[in-house]
């Protein structure tokens, strides 16, 4: 018997913005590496890569920070540059 039926309605799935079991066991896992990688945790190794590798450190960055800014309520971005 066929998995699938021609026209047949797919299930519901995963609700929108749930990881898979196999992403969040490899996002745990590498939290888990990142707080023991050094002996005063995460942040400390953060800054260790920071100055030791920046060009590694600026891609992660680039990596987490939002593909768009917005100003408030969504509107443009207002940039003020004062002279002194």
């Amino acid at each position: 018997m066929p998995a699938f039926k021609k026209g047949g309605k797919p299930g519901p799935g995963r609700p929108k913005g749930l990881q898979n079991k196999t992403n969040a066991a490899l996002k745990d896992m590498i939290l888990e590496a990142l707080s023991e990688a050094h002996d005063e945790g995460g942040v400390a190794y953060l800054k260790d890569q920071a100055t030791k590798n920046p060009t590694a450190f600026l891609s992660l960055v680039g990596k987490i920070l939002p593909m768009q800014v917005t100003g408030e309520g969504g509107g443009s971005v207002k940039i003020q540059v004062e002279y002194v």
